[in-house]
């Protein structure tokens, strides 16, 4: 299996901040309206019979979440005329491009839920047309049914997976099972923890010890999240979302907040772990969604439909380690031993979905610089 690493995620001290300016960019607000509410713009009428080799599909994806091959395969398959990939490191950057005004040239992008609601909300995406994309049926019942977006009306998962503590379970004197473990680690992993830098994943151990929403907006919820991530601050090896799976193999780091689909479960020498505080965590989902300034819509449904065929779709899983939630594929895939691909769609549906709070993000943003400033 390869295992290719990337960052999916935004800078730590502009991410939400960076999502309600890009969205403000726009031309409008982004309100707080509930999440999967009805999509902001009309759905065009398309020709299920159009004829794509006068289409050509342009793409925005991150680094190494897409088989290199896939513009040559798709251009194979569904006999477009062109398919361009472009490369975004962040969800900030994706935002950015998408959001600068007028037609950005992208017809589809890969972007993390919560941006997809933001996206819709200024009425920029195009509502999917089901009926254009068969392979839906392939998803698991659970992905539909995801909070920012009920019903995938104007995005369709490509990735999921929820966050946890990583952990060696031959060095740990007792084994983690509260986000207290690493907010308040006991002596012997003292400066032997690591934390996410990226705000929303900064803030998520300590808004879920305390019992509140990973989408409060409660300045008093926020004022005693910081107080016990900064109490946290001492006692940590340091802030990391990129390494902290090295840190764990050398022994440097005991316990780590991390993704599921980044902790090296699956080497038994390594004897490392994963576990889900009793508190809860969230349920991440990565996307795909069609540009509303599209001029190959036809052919961006069918892209999407390309990518939920179960032998395509399976490749995000067996390459990145992130499950996917595509039944029909998920079943092609060969689990190995202590994997967490084998997670449930239903447990990873007791994570509560991180949503888009609009210029109410700026608050996580604003936490993230006081708390992990020298």
């Amino acid at each position: 299996m390869v295992r290719t690493r990337f960052t999916r995620r935004l800078p730590a001290v502009a991410a939400a901040a960076g999502l309600a300016l890009a969205v403000a960019a726009c031309g409008g607000q982004s309100p707080n309206s509930p999440a999967g509410s009805a999509p902001a713009a009309t759905a065009d009428q398309l020709n299920p019979n159009a004829d794509l080799s006068k289409q050509s599909i342009s793409i925005t994806v991150w680094d190494g979440y897409t088989p290199k091959e896939l513009p040559e395969k798709v251009k194979e398959k569904l006999k477009v005329s062109d398919v361009k990939i472009a490369l975004h490191a962040t969800n900030e950057e994706a935002m950015t491009k998408l959001t600068a005004g007028g037609d950005s040239g992208i017809d589809v992008a890969f972007v993390s839920g919560q941006y997809a609601q933001a996206l819709n909300e200024q009425g920029l995406l195009e509502p999917i047309h089901p009926e254009l994309i068969p392979n839906l049926s392939n998803l698991y019942p659970e992905a539909t049914q995801l909070s920012y977006d009920k019903g995938n009306k104007y995005s369709v998962p490509y990735t999921w997976g929820t966050t946890g503590i990583c952990y060696r379970s031959d060095l740990v004197k007792q084994a983690p099972t509260s986000w207290y473990d690493i907010l308040k680690p006991p002596a012997w992993a003292d400066k032997k923890v690591t934390m996410m830098t990226t705000e929303r994943w900064l803030a998520l151990p300590a808004l879920k010890a305390l019992n509140y929403s990973v989408n409060t907006e409660k300045d008093d919820e926020i004022a005693k999240t910081k107080e016990l991530l900064v109490n946290a601050k001492p006692h940590l090896l340091g802030y990391d979302d990129t390494t902290f799976g090295d840190k764990l193999k050398s022994g440097e780091a005991l316990m780590v907040e991390a993704w599921d689909g980044w902790c090296p479960t699956t080497d038994p020498k390594q004897n490392i772990k994963f576990v889900v505080p009793k508190e809860g965590s969230d349920l991440w989902v990565d996307t795909m969604v069609i540009m509303k300034s599209s001029k190959n819509k036809e052919a961006a449904h069918a892209f999407i439909n390309y990518i939920l065929d179960p032998e395509i779709h399976r490749w995000a899983a067996e390459n990145i380690n992130y499950k996917v939630p595509n039944k029909a594929a998920m079943d092609q895939v060969q689990v190995p031993k202590g994997s967490l691909l084998g997670i449930k769609p239903a447990e990873l549906l007791n994570g509560e979905s991180i949503i888009d709070l609009g210029q109410a993000s700026t608050k996580y943003s604003r936490m993230s610089q006081e708390v992990t400033a020298n």
